[in-house]
């Protein structure tokens, strides 16, 4: 850590010395690391600092070395730092997330100090889960739509998930299956034109969530695509994330019903005006047509990829053909 930020970072947290632990984590494609720093004098143990140091050009996995991508990449992090400056606050303990002490940019670095949510109660990271779990979680992203609902994503993503069509020209252009790839504006125009926008946390995969040691409260990381959009992307992709095809169809009414039931009471309690019948109606049609649009982004990516099951491929005929007709 240089100078600068580490005399922000003292200033930050009332620290009078800092020291590093442990590297929790390198950024992807090599744009940085996330380390946890130890702290002496302060009133905490511990935080955590998103170091991003931004390259020349990207070193992307799966062969994505393209301008685009980078500029994409630069602009997630940046998103980031808005994100945390201009709405985190907006996000009480039913959509927990870590409070920021400092964001602090010079040249091609940016950094953020974190709280670190192991010393705050969430030390448990999961790579398998179960449907109580699950459950934890949509209550979280139900609490988010919510809180965000009808809200304008100034300096956010225009419309948020890592997948956006806009935003994977170059995935795109590879496809293969042709009518999906037909089909890909009209999926991203259903999504974008629902009348019940939200923010999209726009990375919700079981790994970006830390939870309780007892399991029964989470918290989310990871804001880097955060912006507008239809809450069915959150919802479709963390399932995805979370369950086997064979689960994803067995479970898809149980894990909707869970979600629309705590959807509706976050947003009576934020005493949102909202016509909750219509929103749920149109939210739960647009269910499969959010699924296939990360299915779609899929196909270009990582045309071998595990998510690319039978489930999907026959939600995703079933979309393509209803939206054709």
């Amino acid at each position: 850590m240089n100078n600068l930020f580490k005399a922000i970072t003292l200033k930050s947290t009332g620290a009078d010395d800092i020291f590093e632990v442990e590297t929790i984590q390198n950024l992807w494609s090599g744009y940085g690391k996330i380390i946890r720093y130890g702290l002496k004098g302060a009133d905490r143990e511990t935080v955590v600092v998103k170091h991003v140091i931004l390259p020349e050009h990207s070193n992307q996995p799966h062969g994505w070395n393209t301008e685009f991508a980078h500029e994409r990449k630069i602009k997630s992090y940046l998103v980031e730092t808005v994100w945390y400056d201009r709405w985190a606050h907006r996000c009480d303990d039913s959509c927990r997330i870590p409070e920021c002490f400092a964001i602090e940019s010079k040249n091609d670095e940016i950094m953020l100090v974190l709280e670190d949510l192991n010393s705050s109660g969430y030390p448990r990271r999961k790579k398998n889960i179960s449907l109580k779990g699950i459950k934890v979680c949509l209550t979280w992203l139900a609490n988010f739509h919510a809180t965000f609902m009808g809200e304008t994503s100034e300096y956010l993503w225009e419309v948020g998930t890592y997948w956006h069509l806009d935003t994977r020209p170059d995935e795109y252009k590879v496809m293969n299956d042709i009518p999906l790839k037909k089909a890909a504006r009209t999926i991203d125009k259903k999504l974008q034109d629902s009348p019940y926008q939200t923010f999209v946390h726009g990375d919700a995969k079981l790994a970006n969530f830390c939870f309780s040691s007892d399991g029964t409260k989470v918290a989310a990381v990871d804001f880097q695509y955060v912006g507008g959009g239809c809450g069915m992307k959150d919802v479709a992709y963390f399932i995805g994330s979370c369950l086997f095809e064979e689960d994803c169809e067995k479970l898809e009414t149980t894990l909707l019903d869970f979600y629309f039931q705590e959807l509706r009471m976050a947003l009576t309690k934020r005493n949102k005006n909202i016509n909750l019948d219509e929103l749920e109606a149109d939210w739960r049609a647009l269910y499969p047509v959010a699924w296939t649009d990360f299915h779609r982004f899929l196909k270009g990516w990582r045309p071998d990829h595990w998510k690319i099951n039978s489930y999907s491929e026959r939600l995703a005929k079933q979309v393509v053909e209803s939206l054709t007709n």
